[in-house]
């Protein structure tokens, strides 16, 4: 991993959980949010110019806008990772996450309290999943 900067981009909808999740990200060493959207509509757009190695996306706008924009992240750059932002917690949405190239799945719920671990747990290359998801 080292100590090189790892980029993030944030895709929510709310702008005061995005300021929140901002504030907590940047006060780690070398975590940097490089973009924040409002919609995932933006990010196709966004990635000519920006380079992230992660986005952190809100599917609250939409379950299917939320997995169809992790399709089109993965078609386009399929090195960058993606941290889905749901607020569901049975496992279709899980399934449908990781169908479409989710790195991670956070509850919105657990964000506060499980955000930095889901950012290193996928920096080191790993799956990540709400300790507080119901897999039934």
């Amino acid at each position: 991993m080292g100590d090189e900067s790892y980029f993030i981009l944030l895709a929510d909808s709310h702008a005061v959980f995005r300021e929140d999740l901002r504030r907590m990200i940047v006060e780690k060493p070398f975590l940097d949010i490089v973009g924040e959207v409002s919609d995932g509509f933006q990010i196709p757009t966004l990635l000519s110019g920006l380079s992230p190695h992660l986005i952190i996306l809100d599917t609250s706008i939409s379950s299917l806008q939320g997995m169809e924009t992790t399709r089109q992240i993965k078609a386009i750059r399929p090195s960058i990772k993606v941290l889905i932002l749901g607020t569901h917690r049975e496992k279709e949405y899980l399934e449908m996450a990781f169908s479409a190239g989710a790195d991670g799945y956070l509850l919105k719920e657990d964000a506060y309290g499980e955000i930095l671990s889901a950012i290193d747990t996928i920096r080191q290359g790993r799956s990540f999943i709400s300790s507080r998801f119901d897999a039934k």
